[in-house]
């Protein structure tokens, strides 16, 4: 049988075929803890390959942010949100013949489990297992998972690549050895071939396949027969690569510049984007007595002073969105807080003078003898988005600096609250991650989250997270993510600055492109010409 299939374009492409290699140039892998295990990987590019060798419990619809069945046909989630029961597909291997079924879960679990105390807490999938205490085989098609706690951000983890389901097997290896890939095997429509840290990792098909997402056209095989993703440093050897046609799919960290977008699309490829999900790229300050941001007033300037059009448009294109929230437009439960991220110059200069800042011979603002200066650390020499925002701030009297961390500080700074302001974000299709930017309790950096708010803005956080997330009433999660979103805006507790894009450049000669709901790499429609 044959499918008609779109292009990249959107135009109607010739008639599938199958067969062929695809090659990705990914931006590199991660120099210090490179990583192919599922449950331990933060690295997007790395999940975004584990998500065409691994297949998870559930699928999470890019649109609407539904969650549907995937391994699981169907589920039910007890009335006190403690139990979860999925009812498995029959029929599941994985790449290596063995049966996928409520046993291979279960010892999932426990292997999940185990890696969390065995890493301290430092494996990525740790801060989407919050509660998980253990799973009980029902029957050999169900399993039950148990949690200490609601959480409604659960049944989104379980269609995570950090939650797919792999052979029990693997759990025995160390967490350093399954990091290299070794036991690593997944259900998925391909099999991880061999990955070669910081060089390449190789797909190949898995014959057999019939048990895809039906958010997928073709739950089948697939139609590629390899995927080779190398890691490329340079954006523009990237670029080059794939407008000479040696590689198939361009896929940079940071979104294309103009001047590459003009060359891709130019050389008859095309240019795909979508938001990746999760907070924003935002700015947090240090509201720690003694520094600048503790005076809330300040933040809520900041907040003002920023336009965010021209920083986008300048640093990624004219048709690149302005961000309107904390958390980016993919995110389940986005609400938009536009009106509130107005630029308004005249707006932060007359709050910053109501709060006592005066503005001194130079432009910069004074107050009890002191200039208005914020620091804002950088890893690295101060890029052109750190200089835009520096000019945007300093017309309202606020002397932003940029001073260049050593190696040595970029790993204590936040710690030693040796900052005014800093900056950060966070990859998940549900706005439960934000909790681990903000909430001391559970955030991955409790330095940050301490000092980005006071205690009682904390709590007013933590509160709002609660009702969202221990319950299993939805008309009550959505309420309260809408009120952390008010809140957080309304208080300057974070700053939004710009909307993160995956883009990906993809040659004329490839179809069937498509984004997962975490704005991953989807391969099961993709086929070459």
């Amino acid at each position: 049988m044959t499918l008609a299939a779109c292009g990249g374009n959107g135009e109607a492409a010739t008639t599938s075929q199958s067969g062929g290699t695809l090659k990705v140039s990914f931006w590199p892998d991660n120099p210090t803890f490179s990583c192919i295990d599922p449950f331990q990987v933060y690295w997007i590019e790395s999940r975004s390959i584990i998500r065409n060798f691994a297949d998870s419990l559930t699928d999470q619809d890019p649109e609407t942010g539904e969650i549907v069945p995937w391994l699981a046909t169907k589920w039910e989630i007890s009335k006190d949100g403690l139990t979860y029961t999925f009812h498995l597909r029959d029929g599941v291997t994985f790449a290596n013949g063995k049966k996928l079924d409520a046993q291979a879960v279960a010892e999932n679990v426990t292997g999940w489990i185990d890696t969390v105390k065995a890493t301290n807490g430092a494996a990525y999938g740790s801060s989407y297992i919050q509660g998980l205490t253990g799973a009980k085989v029902v029957d050999a098609s169900t399993v039950e998972l148990h949690l200490s706690t609601p959480n409604s951000s659960f049944l989104q983890a379980t269609s995570t690549t950090n939650l797919a389901i792999t052979d029990p097997a693997e759990f025995q290896e160390t967490p350093a050895d399954r990091c290299t890939g070794k036991g690593v095997v997944g259900s998925g429509l391909f099999a991880l071939d061999h990955y070669t840290a910081k060089v390449e990792t190789v797909l190949t098909k898995r014959t057999g396949y019939t048990w895809g997402s039906a958010l997928a056209e073709n739950t089948g095989e697939a139609r590629l027969d390899k995927v080779v993703f190398n890691y490329v440093a340079e954006d523009s050897v990237r670029t080059g690569n794939l407008i000479s046609g040696a590689t198939d799919i361009a896929w940079p960290r940071n979104p294309f510049s103009p001047q590459d977008e003009q060359l891709i699309k130019g050389a008859g490829d095309t240019v795909e984007s979508r938001a990746l999900p999760g907070p924003s790229y935002a700015l947090y300050g240090n509201t720690a007595a003694g520094h600048p941001l503790a005076d809330a007033q300040v933040r809520k300037a900041l907040l003002k002073a920023i336009d965010r059009r021209t920083y986008a448009t300048t640093l990624f294109g004219t048709d690149y969105p302005t961000v309107t929230g904390p958390f980016n437009s993919t995110t389940p439960y986005f609400t938009s807080q536009e009106s509130k991220l107005a630029y308004d110059l005249e707006g932060a200069k007359q709050i910053l003078e109501a709060d006592g800042w005066i503005a001194g011979a130079d432009g910069i603002r004074v107050k009890d003898g002191e200039q208005l200066t914020i620091d804002y650390p950088q890893a690295s020499t101060a890029g052109a988005g750190a200089e835009l925002l520096q000019a945007e701030l300093k017309e309202a009297g606020i002397n932003l600096t940029l001073r260049t961390l050593t190696t040595a500080q970029q790993a204590t700074y936040l710690k030693e609250g040796s900052y005014d302001l800093t900056s950060t974000y966070f990859t998940r299709a549900d706005p439960g991650a934000l909790q681990f930017i903000l909430n001391p309790d559970v955030a991955n950096s409790k330095a940050l989250a301490t000092n980005s708010a006071t205690p009682a803005e904390t709590k007013q956080i933590q509160d709002l997270f609660a009702k969202a997330l221990q319950t299993t009433d939805a008309a009550q999660t959505k309420q309260a993510y809408a009120d952390l979103q008010d809140y957080l805006i309304d208080q300057a507790v974070l700053i939004p600055l710009n909307e993160r894009l995956q883009k990906a450049g993809v040659s004329s000669h490839v179809h069937g492109f498509a984004y997962t709901s975490e704005s991953f790499l989807k391969l099961n429609d993709v086929w070459k010409d």
